[in-house]
C-alpha cells in the first residue's frame, strides 16, 4: 500500500486551515508533541502541553492562533485544533479494501436480499427477510438475524450480532463482539417464580453512530429500543430495552443505562456511570465517571455522585461518618437560612 504524503499547503487548502511557514513542507503520518518526527504531523490542543511545542520535531503542528506565534516552524492554524486534527489523521487512517460480493461460505436466507455493491464476509450468516443495502461491509463471523437492515455504507467489522428487528441507518459502524437486539430484560414474579415478559420491539439505530466492542443494546419490549444520529457508544457499554439516546450524546466504557430511560441529545457519561431505569435525562447534560444517576435531571449542566479517592484510612473514617449523617441532623434539627 503507497504511503500517504501531503505538503502543509495541500492540507491548509484541503481543511480550510491558515498556513504558517514553509507550505512546502511534506507529512506522511501523525504523532504526538513530544514524540513526533521528522515527516509527522501534530498538534497542541491543550494548554498544559504548550511546554513541549519548543523541542517537537513534528514538521507540522495544527494549533490555535494563541500558540502560533510562539512556533517558529510550519503549522496550520485552526479555530479548534483538536478537530482539524481528528479530520488531517483521517487522511493516514488505512483503509482495508472490501470487494463487492458474497463470501463463498457465507449463509444467506433465501428471502433475505444483498446489495449487489455490499460486501458480505466469511461465515457470515443472514437472516430471513433481512437487508443488507448498498456498500455496506459486513465482516466475517457476523450473524444477522431475522428482519434486520443494515442500512447503506454501515461497516460491521466483524462478529456483530444483529439478534432480531434491528434497523441500522446510514453510515453506522458497530465493532466487533457488539450484540444489537437481544431480548430485554423484562420479568414479571408470579407465584414465586420469575415471568420473562416477551420483548416485541426492536432496536433503531440512526445515521452515522458509532457502536464498541461487546456493547450491547436490548430490543424494547413493546416499541423500540432507539438510538438517535450520530450517537457514539465507546466498548462494554449496556443499554436496555426501551432506552431512547439523543443524537450527538456520547458515552464512555462501562457506562450502563437501565430499561426506558430517556437521555438527551449531546449529553457526555462518563466511564462506569449508571443511569437508572424510567428516568429522563434532558439536553446538555454531563455526568462525570462512576456516578449513579437515580433522579431525572432537567436542567442542563454537570453532575457527579460518589466520594473522590483519598488515601484508605481516611477513606475509612469518613464512611465511618457518614453514617452518623443522619443522627447529626435529627439532633442540630431543621436547617436555618443565615442569609
Amino acid at each position: 500500500m503507497e504511503r500517504p504524503d501531503y505538503s502543509a499547503a495541500d492540507l491548509a487548502r484541503q481543511f480550510g486551515l491558515d498556513l504558517q511557514g514553509d507550505g512546502a513542507v511534506r507529512v506522511h503520518g501523525v504523532g504526538t508533541l513530544a514524540r513526533a518526527q521528522a515527516g509527522q504531523l501534530a498538534f497542541l490542543a491543550n494548554s498544559k502541553y504548550r511546554s513541549q511545542l519548543a523541542d517537537s520535531r513534528a514538521s507540522v503542528v495544527v494549533l490555535g492562533a494563541d500558540d502560533a506565534a510562539a512556533h517558529a516552524g510550519t503549522a496550520l492554524v485552526a479555530r479548534d485544533p483538536y478537530a482539524a486534527f481528528a479530520r488531517i489523521s483521517a487522511l493516514f487512517a488505512p483503509t482495508p479494501r472490501r470487494d463487492a460480493g458474497i463470501h463463498p461460505s457465507a449463509d444467506i436466507a433465501a428471502d433475505a436480499v444483498v446489495d449487489p455493491s455490499a460486501h458480505v464476509g466469511a461465515f457470515v450468516s443472514i437472516g430471513e427477510r433481512s437487508r443488507i443495502e448498498a456498500g455496506a461491509v459486513v465482516g466475517p463471523g457476523c450473524i444477522i438475524g431475522e428482519d434486520c437492515v443494515v442500512g447503506p455504507g454501515c461497516e460491521l467489522v466483524a462478529r456483530v450480532t444483529l439478534v432480531t428487528r434491528v434497523r441500522l441507518g446510514q453510515r453506522v459502524v458497530v465493532h466487533p463482539g457488539a450484540v444489537l437486539g437481544a431480548a430485554g430484560f423484562g420479568l414479571a414474579m408470579d407465584a414465586g417464580r420469575w415471568l420473562n415478559v416477551p420483548q416485541l420491539g426492536g432496536v433503531v439505530i440512526g445515521d452515522d453512530c458509532e457502536i464498541g466492542a461487546n456493547t450491547t443494546i436490548d430490543r424494547g419490549a413493546i416499541e423500540d429500543t432507539v438510538i438517535e444520529e450520530d450517537v457514539r457508544l465507546d466498548n462494554q457499554i449496556q443499554v436496555g430495552h426501551n432506552v431512547h439516546i439523543g443524537a450527538h450524546t456520547a458515552m464512555a466504557g462501562c457506562s450502563a443505562v437501565a430499561g426506558s430511560a430517556r437521555i438527551g441529545r449531546y449529553c457526555l457519561i462518563g466511564g462506569g456511570a449508571g443511569v437508572v431505569g424510567h428516568l429522563e435525562i434532558c439536553d446538555k447534560v454531563v455526568i462525570t465517571a462512576m456516578s449513579l444517576v437515580t433522579h431525572s435531571i432537567r436542567e442542563p449542566g454537570e453532575y457527579s455522585s460518589g466520594t473522590p479517592l483519598m488515601d484508605n484510612r481516611s477513606w475509612r473514617r469518613n464512611a465511618a461518618r457518614f453514617k452518623k449523617l443522619d443522627a447529626l441532623a435529627r439532633r442540630l434539627g431543621p436547617a436555618r437560612d443565615t442569609d
